[in-house]
């Protein structure tokens, strides 16, 4: 049992402002902005003021207040606005609708921030008060069991909507050896779209496996080497999506209202102010919601706990088994209790037993799915990060988990990786 269907929000309900963000001249560009949508910020005595946020390594994230006279911090960040703008190219690898529909339908259930408007490559939002996570907070016992508690209430209340199956709005590259032309003919490729859309026979898109479909036709082909690598990465997802599409697990169709991208950076604790009334426990909020689709809820989890050692990737400090039994006993006993009383006799443990063995399933994949995310940014991103060897690494964690599944590291006598170590690790 899943959470009740709804109309799916549209993204031209929220305002748009015909206006676009410029890095170049980034506080003239946000001025211009923010006085459209509060223009009454013109005429105050309070100082507009700009604090910029670095923990993405895809969007610019600015935080604009207006420092009124005699108010408090909190007074002024009860107003204060979020100016999401995206990165270059990155339209190539988000629906920057779907991103819109999802903030609105995250609202519906008090899970987003008021969402404002919209720009040409951006949005505006409502300011969340609180502290961005690190990765070392994310290993820290009341953070982690605050996560599992927030991620169960997503899966369990937030429904899974489909697309309108409208074309695709950008143009991407395909390939002649999947049967689709390379470049696409057309900006608006209906064939293209239906090969992403079925990619998983039987689960409405869009999905994780058409995301990571989209992916991989939007990759370079310049060259032999390119081509090479991008027939294997399909070879690949055809192989994944005929193992794992149709695993049985948690919601409807086995697919919950993903985030899909669950790094410290998007983990935001509320202070104790905004919690509860005597609530002992700490609460989070998450934030960012581009990469949000129906998923497993086994590859939303096990993507969560690859970030518990942030962009370096230090394998040696992600959670152990006893540490993932922990956080998926707490996650299954919200997830169950968010469902309500229709669940009142499901047996947790064993339903905890079954999440946990498919997170161990799953462990590779979001290896892949970030490791084809990366190739694509090394060729479009023009921030200072670099993207083509952290598409190595995490590809890398995706081949291990292959070969330790299918034993050919152990019977090529090789010794077991770090990463595949620290997970089989107990405690």
């Amino acid at each position: 049992m899943g959470p009740t269907p709804e109309a799916i929000p549209k993204a031209e309900d929220v305002r748009f402002i015909p206006l676009t963000y410029n890095q170049a001249e980034s506080q003239t560009s946000a001025l211009r902005l923010i006085l459209t949508l509060r223009p009454q910020w013109e005429h105050t005595e309070g100082k507009i003021e700009f604090i910029r946020f670095t923990d993405g390594i895809t969007n610019t994230l600015l935080k604009i207040v207006n420092k009124l006279p005699g108010r408090s911090t909190e007074e002024i960040d009860n107003e204060a606005v979020l100016l999401r703008a995206y990165g270059k190219g990155t339209d190539l690898i988000i629906d920057r609708e779907r991103e819109t529909q999802n903030h609105e339908l995250l609202m519906q259930h008090n899970l987003a921030p008021e969402l404002l408007a919209r720009f040409h490559n951006g949005m505006l939002y409502r300011f969340i008060r609180g502290s961005v996570t690190s990765p070392a907070d994310l290993r820290r016992e009341d953070i982690w069991r605050a996560v599992a508690r927030r991620l169960a209430e997503w899966h369990a209340t937030v429904p899974c909507l489909p697309a309108s199956r409208e074309p695709l709005s950008t143009e991407i590259d395909g390939s002649e050896q999947f049967g689709m032309p390379a470049p696409t003919p057309s900006r608006k490729d209906p064939a293209l779209q239906s090969a992403i859309d079925n990619v998983a026979p039987g689960k409405p898109a869009p999905n994780v496996w058409t995301v990571m479909q989209k992916w991989i036709y939007a990759l370079p082909t310049a060259s032999e080497a390119q081509k090479t690598r991008q027939a294997q990465l399909q070879k690949e997802l055809t192989r994944l999506v005929l193992e794992f599409s149709n695993r049985p697990g948690l919601g409807k169709n086995s697919l919950v209202f993903a985030h899909c991208d669950l790094l410290s950076g998007n983990v935001i604790i509320q202070p104790r102010g905004v919690q509860e009334a005597n609530a002992p426990e700490t609460v989070v909020s998450f934030i960012d919601y581009e990469y949000a689709t129906p998923s497993p809820a086994a590859f939303d989890i096990a993507n969560h706990f690859a970030e518990w050692g942030g962009f370096d990737c230090e394998h040696h400090l992600l959670p152990t088994q006893s540490q993932r039994c922990d956080f998926i006993n707490v996650y299954v006993r919200s997830y169950f209790t968010y469902l309500g009383d229709d669940n009142a006799n499901i047996d947790e443990q064993a339903e905890a037993r079954k999440l946990f063995e498919e997170v161990d399933m799953f462990r590779g994949i979001p290896g892949f799915y970030w490791g084809i995310w990366a190739l694509i940014q090394a060729t479009i991103s023009q921030i200072d990060f670099d993207y083509a060897s952290y598409a190595e690494v995490r590809l890398g964690e995706y081949w291990a988990w292959r070969a330790e599944l299918d034993g050919s590291r152990e019977s090529a006598g090789e010794e077991m990786p770090l990463r595949e170590r620290r997970w089989a690790q107990e405690a």
